[in-house]
């Protein structure tokens, strides 16, 4: 029997648990502060609700089967259709938010989640660009509406494969000769707005949507997150349904994948359960982000001792310990003692190798005057108090 977890699961042992519970409890701090509140779904949807979003292809890279019910099910592997689908159930009173302010909001709530575990702008850059500006330019170069998708796929791998690779790819699926080298005019400006725009000044379509990426990176500016973002062009994010805005966070020295990625796509909850709202969001994984902090050594150091060990120098004194061991949980203090016959010695070695910080030695003779011994094992001090007056003083 294989001893380690299936294939694309992982397990989670209490140091990397508490990894985990960190860089989460950072999101939701973030997250709490800029109003939003939390909901979930459930693990598993119907299949079709991801083919309604990214079409037949998106089932190779799915884990599904036929449940009892005969149902085609897959399970979930991101969060925006199922919310698309809520939303769409509960027929909730939702207003929608189109303004590029919205757009700005959204990428600094991503980049002070960066900020809060630790890392800088010069750990992290957030990549930005506009599907919608990318559609202007790519038709005002002679790019047909049908060859589109074709080359939004190719310049998704900008950056990750050769530059000749990705140009093969668009002579393929471009026809016209003019419109193929307009293709590479962009992308030589991909990270130039001002560049674009002096080229495509002419162009009311374009010159639109730069007047309105220009904005987004002015209100970026005002929430105190400018000096993080990078205007890219190439940023296309591979799902189809983003409409407008688009973002990545990369690690600066790019040794890693991405460690987010969203946007706009105001076209999905009416796709998927016909309520007709634009809506936008991202989403965050922590395994890059946990090997980007811990290349950094900015992982804290994760706290697994329990708090107090009870333990006695009389055996027939067990109930004692339970009843002082439940008076400190009561507190909401973590709280252990041996369940079985143990030596003293026995027992304040093993609270030791345990990593715990502190342990309520109850004395016979002691303990019947209401007195025990609070030991601290990292420096052995010990000091003897009387038993309310310390479960008062907690």
């Amino acid at each position: 029997m294989s001893q380690g977890a299936l294939p694309g699961f992982r397990d989670f042992y209490p140091e990397q648990l508490a990894t985990r519970n960190y860089i989460m409890s950072v999101w939701r701090d973030v997250a709490r502060r800029y109003g939003f509140v939390e909901y979930d779904g459930p693990p598993l949807e119907t299949l079709e609700l991801y083919k309604k979003k990214s079409g037949d292809e998106i089932i190779g890279q799915l884990y599904t089967f036929t449940d009892k019910g005969d149902r085609e099910v897959a399970l979930r592997p991101e969060m925006t259709p199922t919310l698309a689908r809520m939303v769409a159930a509960k027929n909730v009173d939702i207003i929608g938010e189109a303004s590029v302010a919205a757009d700005a909001e959204l990428l600094a709530v991503a980049i002070d989640v960066i900020r809060a575990v630790g890392l800088t702008s010069q750990d992290v850059r957030a990549r930005v660009s506009d599907r919608a500006l990318l559609t202007a330019v790519l038709a005002e170069v002679g790019v047909k509406k049908a060859e589109m998708p074709a080359v939004f796929a190719a310049i998704d791998k900008t950056g990750r494969e050769p530059r000749e690779i990705t140009l093969g790819k668009v002579e393929k699926a471009v026809s016209g000769a003019e419109a193929r080298r307009g293709v590479a005019r962009v992308l030589d400006r991909a990270t130039d707005l001002n560049g674009l725009a002096a080229e495509f000044r002419n162009s009311p379509a374009v010159m639109e949507k730069i007047t309105q990426m220009r904005e987004y990176l002015n209100f970026l500016d005002a929430l105190g997150v400018g000096e993080w973002v990078d205007f890219d062009l190439s940023i296309v994010r591979g799902l189809a349904y983003y409409t407008g805005k688009v973002f990545e966070l990369f690690d600066a020295q790019g040794e890693f994948r991405a460690i987010c990625g969203g946007g706009r796509y105001d076209d999905l909850l009416s796709t998927i359960g016909g309520v007709n709202l634009p809506a936008l969001g991202f989403g965050m994984g922590d395994v890059v982000l946990t090997e980007l902090l811990r290349s950094r050594n900015l992982i804290p150091s994760a706290e697994l001792g329990t708090e107090y060990w009870v333990a006695a120098d009389d055996d027939s004194m067990l109930p004692d310990v339970m009843t002082v061991a439940g008076r400190l949980r009561a507190k909401s203090r973590s709280v252990e003692y041996a369940l079985k016959s143990q030596t003293l010695a026995r027992q304040l070695k093993t609270a030791s190798s345990a990593g715990v910080r502190n342990v309520v030695l109850l004395r016979r003779d002691d303990y019947a005057n209401g007195n025990v011994t609070v030991k601290t094992l990292a420096d052995g001090s010990e000091r003897r108090v009387a038993l309310d007056a310390f479960l008062n003083s907690l």
